[in-house]
Order: C-alpha cells, then sequence, then structure tokens
C-alpha cells in the first residue's frame, strides 16, 4: 500500500534536509476529531490569498507576461456546511501598476469584482482554490511600482448562521519587476512505483523573465528510498545517513548556459531514480536559482517538490514488559517500539513524529523515572503539571524510521500497592490527535500496535 505524506510538501531549499513542523507540503495539518455528541459551536471563515507576487515588464517592448493567482474560501469546522461563499475583491491600489481578468465566477464591478463560491470547503480537508485571478503589469508600468489587491468575504452556515472573515486581514502586494525568472514545467506526482522500479522524472526549466540568466544552478534532494540518482559531470553529489535528519542523497549542479528570455534547458540525459527495497513515501525535490547573484523575480515557479509512492508496507509494533515485586519495591519497564519492515517511513512533508507509544500506568504502580521523548498527561491527553506520577505517557518517535529502527522507552516504576494481575495498556498512535480510523494504512499488521504492561 503506498502513502503519501498529507498536505502540501514543505520546501526544502539549500543546506535543509527536511523541513520540521511549523504549523506547515504540505504533513499536512489535520482537523481535531470531536464526540459526535459535543461538537463545538464556533466556526471562522478564512480567505487563503497569494502573499506576493512579482509581475515581469515586457521584453524588448512586448507584452508582458501574465500571472495566475489563486484564491479561495475556507472553513474551520467540518461540523457545519456553508455554502453561499461571496469573495470581494478591490483592485482599486492597482491603477497604473497592474490589470486582472477576471474567473468565470467573478462578476466585475467598478474597480473590483464579486467571485460566487457555492460551497465552502473545511480547512484541512481536500481544499483547492475557487478563483483565479490572472494578472499582468500594466503597459507603461515602472519597474518597482507596487499595489495590494485586498479581500473580503462572507458565507452562509456556521453556529449563527452567516460567516464574515476576518476585515482588513488579507491582501496579495504585486510588484512590478525585471530579472530572470526560471520556471521549471509541472512534474506529475508518482503513486503507483514499486520497490526496485526505475522512474524517469520530466525536468525542463524556461525562463519566462525579462533578463537573461547567466548560468544557473539545479539542486536536487532525493529522500532516502530513491536511489541511483542520474550522474552528471556538472553535479557533485553528497549522501548522508541519518543522524539528525533522515538518510538522503543531495546533488548540486551547475550550468554556465546563458539563458535569454523564453530559453529553456533539459538536462544532458534524462533523470531518473531507482526505488529502493525498503521505499514507500518519497519526495525527489528539484530548484532552480540563476547564477552570477541575480535575483528571480517569481521564486514561486522555480521549484518542485514531486511526490514518489511505493506499493509497500512498514510493519509497526510495540512490545510491553512485565515488572513484579512487592509494595515498596522499584523496578524498570522497558518498552519497545519496532519497525520490521520491509519500508521505512518518514513524514517528509509535516516533520511530525511518526508516531507516539502510548503507556497508561497499571494500578498500583507510580512512574518515577520518565525516559527522554516522553510526556506526562491526564487519562485523556490533558495536562499534567508533574513530570513523575501522571497516570499517562506519550513517547514520541523522531519524523522517521528506518525498515529496522527500534527504539525503547525506559521507564522507573514503584510498586506502591501490590494489586495481583494488573496491567496497563500500551499502544501506538499518531502524533496529531486521538482519531477513530488507525491511521497506519501501510502497517500490515494492526495487531501488534497494542501490548501490555503487567504487574505481579
Amino acid at each position: 500500500m503506498s502513502l503519501l505524506s498529507a498536505g502540501r510538501p514543505v520546501r526544502l531549499r539549500s543546506g535543509a534536509a527536511v523541513a520540521v513542523a511549523t504549523g506547515l507540503l504540505v504533513t499536512g495539518l489535520a482537523s481535531p476529531a470531536f464526540a459526535a455528541d459535543d461538537p463545538p459551536q464556533t466556526d471562522q471563515l478564512w480567505i487563503n490569498t497569494p502573499y506576493e507576487q512579482t509581475l515581469p515588464i515586457g521584453t524588448d517592448g512586448g507584452r508582458p507576461e501574465s500571472r495566475t493567482l489563486g484564491v479561495g474560501l475556507s472553513h474551520d469546522n467540518d461540523n457545519f456546511t456553508v455554502t453561499d461563499g461571496r469573495l470581494t475583491v478591490d483592485i482599486s491600489d492597482l491603477a497604473g501598476v497592474a490589470e486582472v481578468a477576471w474567473s468565470d465566477n467573478c462578476t466585475p464591478s467598478g474597480a473590483g469584482a464579486v467571485c460566487d463560491i457555492p460551497v465552502v470547503p473545511a480547512t484541512g480537508g481536500d481544499y483547492e482554490d475557487q478563483v483565479y485571478l490572472t494578472v499582468r503589469a500594466a503597459d507603461g508600468a515602472e519597474v518597482g511600482a507596487r499595489g495590494r489587491i485586498t479581500y473580503e468575504a462572507t458565507a452562509t452556515g456556521g453556529p449563527d448562521g452567516t460567516l464574515t472573515a476576518p476585515h482588513e486581514s488579507f491582501d496579495t502586494t504585486l510588484t512590478v519587476g525585471a530579472g530572470p525568472d526560471l520556471a521549471i514545467d509541472p512534474v506529475a506526482d508518482i503513486e503507483d512505483g514499486l520497490p526496485g522500479d526505475e522512474r524517469t522524472i520530466p525536468f525542463k526549466v524556461t525562463n519566462k523573465g525579462n533578463r537573461s540568466a547567466n548560468g544557473f544552478t539545479v539542486k536536487l534532494f532525493a529522500s532516502y528510498g530513491l536511489t541511483e540518482l542520474t550522474r552528471y559531470d556538472a553535479c557533485a553529489y553528497t549522501t548522508s545517513d541519518g543522524g539528525d535528519y533522515a538518510p538522503s542523497t543531495r546533488a548540486t549542479c551547475t550550468f554556465d548556459q546563458v539563458l535569454a528570455p523564453g530559453d529553456s534547458f533539459e538536462l544532458p540525459e534524462p533523470l531518473t531514480v531507482r526505488l529502493a527495497p525498503h521505499a514507500l513515501s518519497e519526495r525527489l525535490d528539484i530548484d532552480v536559482e540563476p547564477g552570477g547573484g541575480a535575483q528571480d523575480i517569481d521564486s514561486e515557479n522555480d521549484y518542485q517538490a514531486l511526490r514518489i509512492g511505493a506499493e509497500n508496507t512498514a510493519d509497526f509494533s510495540v512490545t510491553g514488559d512485565t515488572v513484579s515485586g512487592t509494595a515498596g519495591e522499584t523496578a524498570t519497564a522497558e518498552l519497545t517500539f519496532e519497525n520490521k519492515g520491509p519500508a521505512w517511513f518518514g513524514n517528509l512533508g509535516s516533520g511530525d513524529p511518526v508516531a507516539e507509544v502510548r503507556l497508561v500506568v497499571p494500578a498500583g504502580l507510580t512512574v518515577t523515572g520518565v525516559p527522554s521523548g516522553c510526556s506526562p498527561r491526564t487519562l485523556d491527553g490533558g495536562y499534567h503539571p508533574k513530570q513523575t506520577g501522571a497516570p499517562r505517557y506519550d513517547c514520541t518517535l523522531r519524523y522517521w524510521v528506518l525498515e529496522d529502527t527500534r527504539r525503547t522507552f525506559a521507564f522507573s516504576v514503584r510498586i506502591d500497592t501490590v494489586v495481583p494481575g494488573a496491567t496497563g495498556a500500551v499502544s501506538l498512535h499518531p502524533s496529531f490527535g486521538e482519531f477513530g480510523e488507525h491511521p497506519f494504512d501501510f502497517d500490515p499488521d494492526l495487531g501488534n500496535n497494542t501490548a501490555v504492561l503487567a504487574v505481579n
């Protein structure tokens, strides 16, 4: 079974092996689950907009290159159905800076438009932009000219029947610029790979700007399950073997070719990768930058994060322990996580821990020593003020585990009261919350994801 990290992947720029969760492709932030008999009675409407965009002036007096801005609405609480979204777009500040062409679902009026969005999706679901604005530099606009698009929105739904996006909180800044714009042609994700497959990755970069790129750099980042990256004479390759970050292969390729506006470049031979026997949810990051210290005028299109899924499994398991003794005695209880493979797994989009090992402390037992990475909790997962003596502990793993990873969490415990046959639950959970369905859909054996800590 293949699994691709949920959400939009985080961009891995030079010097970064993986992005960690920052309220981040990308892992994908999941909305919390609520009990059906006690749903929260709040909701909020949001406008999703690009923050800024640089618009190139025309080359040699020609028509300026257009850009597309995706905009949309979403709301917080999926317990409510939200409809009849109305997005109000104000472009009055763009006079002399940029021109705008509207989506079919927008009705222009004066220096703006109202765009209709029949159904507003919940945040964290299958969100897609609903409004697309085509923008270009205005004729005669000077380099450096700047203006803002501002947005307001309302919708029907929520606890009060009407939702309103926060007033004066959403805008997009457009700046007229000059320079190279190296754009990578879109590359489709691969979802049907098999361990051992060799896959060819289409690669083409075009200068869509209005100035030449005097040389450029291509950077590649291949996750642990991708091997045999094509070797080029212009590239320097490095391989990491783990540590603070997941194992990976990087390549930095320097080309001195001049790319004039409109020119394209392809690698000397096709870019290929092979899916290793331990491949599962992989990613290949491709980044291009103009040389000579030039600034790319649109950094949004010079990067691709290609997700490559392999039909494979990773068997997560957890093992408990048995302790015994009389009242007042202390002991060590060891809880062990193991990935039995054959695949590794990493949350390469979000940086979230791959799982939590949870201990519900048995009756008559008190935890007196807590291993690194484990946090005290109340039984229902709330805050517990003291490190020791909590009724539950959640122990986080790293954001990646290899195909043979094994980690043991050793607790010091004291037997306060002898309770013959007492047991505590040991179990594996996702790190981002509690859900009704088990999220490890790459795991072929969920039966070994639970165990017990037995006492006497």
